[in-house]
């Protein structure tokens, strides 16, 4: 048995009964939905024509959100429905940012992930769902895919099917007779000032904010008045219009994010470089720094976990993690990277304490376990498929280099503080890691990209609103340091440019982690 739907755009009138019912069945607060219809308009007054299409979960075979789920809240039953259990949902937003089809939310009053689930509760008790019972026009179609006498399958047969983002090869069982293209390839008509939408308030940890048209970093609707995502300007009056839409889910993950992705390096980085320094032969550390190097690891991979729980929606069920994991989901792994990380660092931390001697054989698994900490977060954000940018095959090694970088400029703070300023060896690989970070910012701004999501994520970020915050990083953060590091002497030259690349690294995880959730995806 494979459930899907067909919605046969010949019939629908976007008379809006299906979302009434959806919400009906549901209680479904105001400003979130499970199944909503979209308005397109096209053409120039009077030779106008508007176009309804609805949008809900696709219930995809191969759902990126159920992989991405780190506690099996989101699961495939066996009849193919995608469906969800709020009771082990931590609130994490992963899932929103693994569908393509921007068909989750946060529900504002259990904080936790919501979205179409069939109606899987009356399929089980042999009827079909609400929104399939109301439609007037009998535009919804539900069942069994695979059955060849089902009205569904005979439909399927007869005409050719429409499905959204096939590119993603995520299978859906949503499908569209005679749909229109704008409306279900959301770069052609994007949200504008001309979009009205059914909210007023956020979702989630931001319910209750108002969605002012900023780009505060606090979940709000991102507008584009005038131009596309990628800041080019609507060719005509006759683009097509995007009129009538759910809100903006807002930007979901914010500065909890970025701030956990830069401690984290900084906490793989000042282990890493130096041990990995010393195994080569190029560095010899004393016991004492050695030690200092372990508390700051350990004071930032707390900072890391802290950040991680307070993104949550729900942050007093962070132990879910570890207790019902999900071990596809890279947040289960990364979440047991880190847990080893810092239980071998506070072995490593006694050892030198109490008995030095038996410390150096630890050195190697520490540098494996730091670099997997500072490179697994890279897999989780791809397997946020909704999210193109992310996809890059770079991003692990630009994350290794971040932490070399943040590492290394943290190890020459930490040895100025302990009076041991002269550290050629961790000033040459700061050096290095700032040119080859360099290198891979630029590979990522002038390669082709695969995408349209991709292009317009880095226009956002190369042209657009992030542009500044990006352009000082670049300059702040890589350039000037790798100046004062290369043609200056001294302290001071060599602290501002620590602190430097500390300050904007930050910048930099804030500029990735954001821009991508500026497209939108429905």
């Amino acid at each position: 048995m494979k459930l899907g739907f067909i919605i046969d755009n010949r019939k629908c009138i976007g008379c809006h009964a299906c979302t009434v019912a959806c919400k009906s069945e549901y209680d479904t607060p105001i400003g979130v939905n499970r199944t909503w219809v979209k308005y397109v308009e096209k053409g120039t007054f009077p030779d106008t024509r508007r176009f309804f299409t609805v949008h809900r979960c696709n219930h995809c075979e191969d759902a990126p959100c159920v992989e991405i789920c780190p506690v099996t809240s989101l699961f495939v039953r066996p009849d193919g429905i995608v469906d969800f259990d709020p009771l082990r949902c931590i609130g994490c937003k992963a899932c929103m940012q693994a569908c393509p089809y921007d068909a989750l939310h946060i529900d504002p009053r259990t904080r936790t992930a919501s979205k179409c689930n069939y109606c899987a509760h009356r399929v089980d008790q042999g009827l079909e769902p609400a929104c399939v019972v109301v439609c007037p026009v009998q535009a919804i179609i539900s069942g069994d895919l695979e059955h060849p006498e089902s009205n569904i399958a005979r439909l399927a047969s007869r005409h050719t099917l429409m499905a959204r983002k096939p590119e993603k090869n995520t299978r859906p069982k949503l499908f569209y007779i005679e749909a229109d293209g704008a409306s279900i390839r959301p770069e052609e008509a994007p949200p504008g000032p001309y979009t009205v939408t059914g909210q007023s308030a956020g979702v989630g940890h931001f319910a209750g904010k108002p969605l002012a048209h900023d780009e505060s970093g606090k979940g709000q609707v991102i507008p584009y008045p005038t131009h596309l995502a990628d800041g080019t300007a609507h060719s005509s009056e006759a683009a097509p219009r995007r009129t009538y839409d759910t809100p903006e889910r807002g930007v979901l993950w914010g500065w909890e994010v970025s701030g956990y992705l830069w401690t984290k390096s900084i906490a793989a980085g000042v282990l890493v470089i130096p041990l990995l320094l010393n195994l080569l032969g190029m560095a010899g550390m004393e016991r004492r720094f050695e030690m200092a190097l372990a508390l700051i690891s350990l004071a930032f991979l707390g900072l890391t976990g802290g950040l991680l729980v307070k993104d949550l929606d729900q942050p007093w069920r962070f132990l879910y993690v570890l207790l019902r994991p999900q071990w596809r989901s890279w947040l289960v792994r990364g979440a047991w990277i880190i847990m080893g990380f810092g239980g071998v660092t506070t072995l490593w931390l006694a050892l030198l304490w109490l008995e030095p001697a038996s410390a150096p054989p630890l050195r190697i698994p520490l540098v494996a376990l730091g670099l997997l900490t500072a490179i697994y977060t890279a897999f989780l954000l791809a397997q946020a498929k909704g999210r193109d940018l992310w996809q890059s095959p770079l991003l692990p090694f630009r994350m290794a280099v971040t932490s070399a970088m943040t590492g290394s400029a943290a190890v020459l703070l930490i040895g100025w503080v302990a009076g041991a300023p002269n550290m050629p060896w961790v000033h040459s690989a700061l050096i290095v890691a700032v040119i080859v970070h360099l290198g891979i910012a630029a590979a990522e701004l002038f390669t082709p990209h695969v995408t349209g999501d991709t292009a317009r994520a880095m226009a956002i970020i190369s042209q657009g609103s992030l542009k500044w915050h990006f352009r000082s990083a670049l300059a702040l953060g890589n350039l000037l340091p790798l100046v004062l590091l290369s043609f200056a002497s001294g302290a001071a030259p060599m602290i501002a440019a620590a602190v430097l690349v500390l300050v904007f690294a930050l910048v930099f995880e804030h500029v990735w982690v954001r821009a991508p959730q500026l497209v939108p995806l429905s």
